[in-house]
């Protein structure tokens, strides 16, 4: 499969543009199975953050690569912190993982990787989902999802300015709310609710009518 990075101008009810998102969710939600959406939605979520912090790690690394002559270090944590960038450490990377989608200790890779995140970066700690090894979860369809994620451009310079991981949330989350009916709504509000409650609360043009003013 190519990896999806096209743009569209399609859009959703809920605001979020429409393309690869659709069919993202399309796949993802066809290796649910018999999951529960709300359990499902911080699996899919998860392995998402995952790789969007991994993209942006990869892009920083490479660069500093071709800056060891000028006494940059790929190694040293505090070469992406300095730009705002989260330290992945070896056993979390994406690529690892990736090559090991196929075994039966994914489940196992993906929840270690989650703490040695937490353990480098302590604004994380207790943040990230880690039960991904539990019977419950099918490895192979984690597996199957992995390969799906590892499509996804997320977290590089050019997708972080479209806040390319904003769309695929706000999205997954919408599909999710729908999905598990009215109670994803206290997860998910739409964004023309939120944008009118931001206008009421912030007017900064037109005028504000109160019916029940006097």
């Amino acid at each position: 499969m190519p990896r999806v990075t096209r743009d569209s101008s399609q859009r959703a009810g809920n605001g979020a543009t429409v393309g690869y998102e659709a069919q993202l969710w399309q796949m993802a939600d066809a290796l649910r199975g018999s999951m529960d959406a709300a359990e499902y939605k911080h699996v899919v979520l998860g392995l998402i953050f995952l790789k969007y912090i991994s993209d942006a790690f990869e892009e920083q690394r490479l660069r500093l690569e071709t800056e060891q002559d000028q006494g940059a270090d790929p190694e040293d944590p505090d070469e992406y912190r300095a730009v705002n960038i989260f330290w992945v450490p070896r056993e979390a990377r994406w690529e690892p993982l990736k090559a090991n989608a196929k075994q039966p200790t994914i489940g196992k890779l993906v929840d270690d990787a989650m703490l040695a995140i937490e353990r480098d970066n302590p604004s994380l700690k207790g943040v990230l989902p880690k039960e991904y090894a539990r019977p419950g979860l099918d490895k192979q369809r984690l597996g199957q999802l992995i390969d799906l994620v590892s499509n996804i451009a997320l977290g590089d310079a050019e997708n972080r300015s479209k806040d390319i991981l904003g769309r695929v949330y706000e999205y997954f989350l919408s599909q999710f709310a729908s999905a598990e009916g009215k109670k994803g709504g206290q997860f998910y509000t739409p964004r023309y609710v939120v944008q009118l409650l931001v206008e009421i609360l912030v007017p900064y043009r037109g005028r504000v009518f109160d019916p029940c003013c006097g």
